[in-house]
């Protein structure tokens, strides 16, 4: 049969394209379906912020009459201006368990790009960069955190018998137990009594009447304390809004902490509930009875907080404020009743956020991979 792979279009196509990964994970027990209110309006130009930096186009391979994969391609107009070369960001990867869908998908993607100058493909994101960024190498035996992804094992394949290859870090999900009363965590609580005695540090939580000031503050220290990694895009502050407004809903202004010096913030380290643990039982509110199951969780406590930066100004690297916030996060985790932190998604070679996560007793669990192929 034919295989053709045609752009997104039409309201049918559009729901197609969203609604398939319900076909590839339907006998998946750790995938986290999506809300598909939030999946329309990012995909939708109108109102998507990835639009407002970018582009992109979405596409759906059919076999006859049926759907058997999907694909976007985008380009980040910022990440363009800051490399100083136009890439084809790919992202809302969906396929069958067939390498020939997967080829047509990705051979597509390559003449979208060749056709507008771009020198690769790169991804999966799902065009935001902390949002299903990368493929699912290592770590099945528990679901996915809110912004993480989850693919079949068969998607690694698929990704580098095409010819992908492993495009910076690893991305590693560390899991650390609540539980003040272990060893190497009273050895950090002493060691940031130490610190607090000897050094000029506050830790503060967030404010969250002031919203705009925090949102600049974040932008600053994301940018200045990423800013040594090789590729690094600076973040726009339509960026840091799309991080951060979807969690305003669900959000502990006190497990948002930012530590100063002298009234200057130099860190932040954003703890959020694990929202996915209610996600995984609403079915993406595909159909109206979905939501009597909202409401059986409309009180439901995520067990799990999950930790999606920790950025620190490079001159206060060496001073003690991570040990600080790493510290007030597990007193505070442990005093809201949380049994489990995430720390996700850190470079497999970032030594600093190593060494504080295992002087704590944490694990990596996942292991995420960009891929990135040259044209």
């Amino acid at each position: 049969m034919t295989l053709r792979i045609r752009p997104v279009r039409t309201w049918w196509e559009r729901e197609t394209f969203l609604t398939f990964p319900w076909r590839i994970y339907r006998n998946d027990p750790l995938w986290v379906p999506p809300l598909l209110s939030e999946r329309r309006a990012r995909i939708d130009p109108q109102r998507g912020l990835f639009f407002r930096d970018g582009y992109a186009e979405f596409f759906i391979a059919w076999q006859g009459r049926q759907a058997v994969g999907t694909i976007a391609c985008a380009e980040d107009r910022t990440r363009t201006q800051a490399l100083g070369r136009a890439e084809c960001m790919i992202g809302f990867f969906e396929c069958i368990q067939d390498y020939a869908v997967a080829e047509a998908l990705f051979n597509h993607a390559t003449e979208w790009a060749r056709a507008r100058h771009m020198v690769s493909l790169y991804g999966p994101y799902h065009l935001d960069r902390e949002d299903g960024r990368g493929i699912l190498i290592e770590g099945r035996d528990r679901p996915p955190v809110s912004y993480c992804g989850h693919n079949p094992l068969y998607y690694r394949e698929f990704f580098e018998r095409y010819g992908f290859q492993k495009y910076g870090e690893d991305g590693l999900a560390y899991l650390i137990e609540v539980n003040l009363d272990t060893p190497p965590v009273r050895r950090l609580l002493a060691l940031a009594e130490r610190v607090s005695q000897r050094k000029n540090i506050l830790i503060r939580s967030g404010n969250l009447e002031d919203m705009e000031g925090e949102i600049d503050r974040i932008l600053e220290l994301q940018n200045r304390a990423l800013a040594h990694f090789p590729d690094f895009t600076p973040y726009t502050r339509t960026a840091i809004e799309a991080m951060i407004r979807p969690a305003l809903k669900v959000v502990d202004p006190d497990l948002v902490l930012f530590a100063e010096v002298n009234g200057q913030t130099v860190g932040w380290f954003p703890g959020i509930p694990d929202m996915n643990e209610v996600l995984i039982h609403l079915n993406g509110l595909r159909y109206p009875w979905d939501y009597l199951r909202l409401l059986q969780y409309a009180h439901f406590r995520p067990k799990t907080l999950t930790i999606k930066s920790v950025a620190v100004l490079p001159e206060y690297w060496d001073t003690g404020v991570g040990v600080l916030l790493f510290a007030e996060m597990a007193r505070r985790a442990a005093t809201k009743g949380y049994r489990w932190v995430d720390l996700s998604l850190t470079g497999e070679e970032n030594l600093d956020t190593y060494l504080l996560a295992h002087r704590i007793g944490a694990r990596v669990y996942k292991r995420y991979r960009i891929y990135r192929k040259a044209l």
